[in-house]
Order: C-alpha cells, then sequence, then structure tokens
C-alpha cells in the first residue's frame, strides 16, 4: 500500500481491495473515528471503549508497512518515475487491469444497476482526471492541512490516488520533497489533514459498504479503471505521470511496455494465488480448533 501510494495514479485501496482486507480495514478506521469522536465530545468512558473495540496489531502493522516503504522507497521511486516512466506507467497499468479483473467477483450480482454505476464512473473519473493544475508555490499550514484531508479520502479509495490529487493541485512535488528531506514541520501538517479526512470519510464509506455493497464496489471498480489514464505510457508531450494527455505509442517501447505490464498482471495473479492459500490455510486452522 505504500508503493501503491508515492505513485500517481495507484491507490493503496487499491491493493487493501485486491488483498481482500478493504473492509476490515475501513470498519477498524471508522471505529477509530468513532472513538475520537466520543473523546472531543467529553465522553472519556466511551472513548476508552472504542479503543478497546479496534483491532490494533491489524491497524499498526498496516502503519509500520506504509511508513517503512514509504521511508525507504520514496527517493528510489521517485527517481525511476522521471527515468523511465514508460516502464513504470506500464507496469501499474498492468497490476491496475489484474486488480479489476480479480476484483469484480467481489460484486455478488451483477444487475444492470451495477454496470450503469460502473460505466458512469469510469467516464466520470477519466474526465475528471485530464483537469490539472501548476504547481503550489509556497502552500500555506491552512492549505497543506486541507489538501492533506483531501489526498488521504483518495488513498483508501481503490482507484483514486491521493498522489495524483497532489499532482492536480499541484503540491504532490512540495510532498515528495518534504518526506524525502524528511521535513517533518510540513509532514506534520499533512498528516494533522489526513487524521481529519479518514475521522469525517471513513465512517461514511463503512456506512455505505454495509448497505449498498455491490453498488459501492462497482463504483470503485470503475474509479480503478478510470485511473488507467494516468497511468497510459504514452501521453502526449511525454511529461510520463504528470502528463494526462493521450498520445499514440511510440514505436521500439511499445514491446517494453507490454512485457512490463504483463509483469504487473503475474504480480497481481501471484500475490492472490498467495493470498487464496493463506485464507484456506487460516480457515484449516479455525476449523481445526473447533474440533
Amino acid at each position: 500500500m505504500g508503493v501503491a501510494d508515492i505513485i500517481p495514479g495507484v491507490s493503496g485501496g487499491t491493493v487493501a481491495l485486491l488483498l481482500g482486507i478493504y473492509d476490515q480495514l475501513i470498519q477498524q478506521i471508522s471505529l477509530g473515528s468513532q472513538a475520537l469522536s466520543r473523546l472531543l465530545r467529553g465522553d472519556a468512558k466511551g472513548f476508552k471503549q472504542g479503543v478497546r473495540s479496534v483491532d490494533w496489531p491489524f491497524l499498526m502493522s498496516l502503519v509500520c508497512g506504509i511508513v517503512l516503504a514509504i521511508g525507504l522507497l520514496v527517493s528510489w521511486l521517485r527517481t525511476q518515475i522521471h527515468d523511465h516512466p514508460i516502464i513504470v506507467s506500464s507496469v501499474f497499468f498492468g497490476v491496475i487491469i489484474a486488480s479489476a479483473f480479480v476484483t469484480r467477483t467481489e460484486v455478488r450480482h451483477w444487475r444492470t444497476s451495477r454496470l450503469v454505476v460502473l460505466v458512469t464512473t469510469l467516464g466520470l473519473t477519466f474526465a475528471l482526471l485530464g483537469i490539472r493544475s501548476g504547481a503550489y508555490e509556497n502552500p500555506t499550514p491552512i492549505i497543506l492541512i486541507v489538501a492533506g484531508s483531501i489526498a488521504i479520502c483518495a488513498m483508501i479509495l481503490p482507484g483514486i490516488s491521493g498522489s495524483f490529487i497532489l499532482l492536480m493541485i499541484g503540491l504532490y512535488d512540495h510532498l515528495i520533497g518534504a518526506l524525502d528531506e524528511r521535513d517533518f514541520s510540513v509532514l506534520l501538517l499533512y498528516m494533522v489533514g489526513a487524521i481529519i479526512g479518514l475521522a469525517l470519510f471513513s465512517r461514511v464509506l463503512h456506512k455505505l459498504l454495509s448497505r449498498y455493497r455491490d453498488l459501492i464496489v462497482s463504483a470503485l471498480l470503475g474509479l480503478m479503471l478510470g485511473s488507467l489514464r494516468v497511468l497510459w505510457p504514452w501521453p502526449s508531450n511525454q511529461g510520463g505521470l504528470e502528463d494526462t494527455r493521450l498520445g499514440a505509442p511510440i514505436g521500439e517501447d511499445v514491446v517494453g511496455a507490454l512485457v512490463a505490464a504483463m509483469l504487473g498482471a503475474a504480480l497481481v495473479v501471484v500475490i492472490v494465488g498467495l493470498m487464496s492459500r493463506y485464507r484456506d490455510f487460516d480457515a484449516e486452522d479455525a476449523l481445526e480448533m473447533e474440533r
């Protein structure tokens, strides 16, 4: 999830959905936000009960993995995106295609309404991701907090990348530079915004998933497929992942891009296979304990 969140166009939420932990992730974040809201209302007892209800080992293991990946790889990935935009784009293009193919099974009953939601969301996402703005110079603390709250909402939605939202509003290089340089004063402002965004958005998303899961997953699939615009390896002016204007494939680069996309798709297949085996082993262990 940490690696995915660094790349514009790829979401950590996509990885969570692919690995079958998305619902659990949203539920636990929602429980944490409920506990926080009780504390803000002065309900200390309710806050303690809410904190106990959160699966902290699950959340903290995810947070540690995300922070570790970002800390170790942000500088290297930034270089790869700049030096090899076609290969990087192609790998993640294949990842998203394969992820969408796998995720389609999350919709229990495909009906006309689900297909309409998927196609509509795909079209809107594809169109909206074409909107770009220039880099933001000297952003104020309020702007950083607002940007953090918006970006974190995008990061937990499969398909919509928080990195690309920051790119659209001109703050992607600002955040990546702060991560690379370990500028903790700037990172703290983004983090405050992220906490606010998670607290407000996760509870709404959890309720929607509980009540209208098939429709929401159909919309999430549309978001995933629509985000492929960002990952198209050949933007019209060769601006890499920072350009969403689509161009035609370039001669000899096509073969390398196809191979990279297939490797990305194969990685998804391997991960899904490993997770399937893990779930089988987990189910066998649970059955054995019952016996």
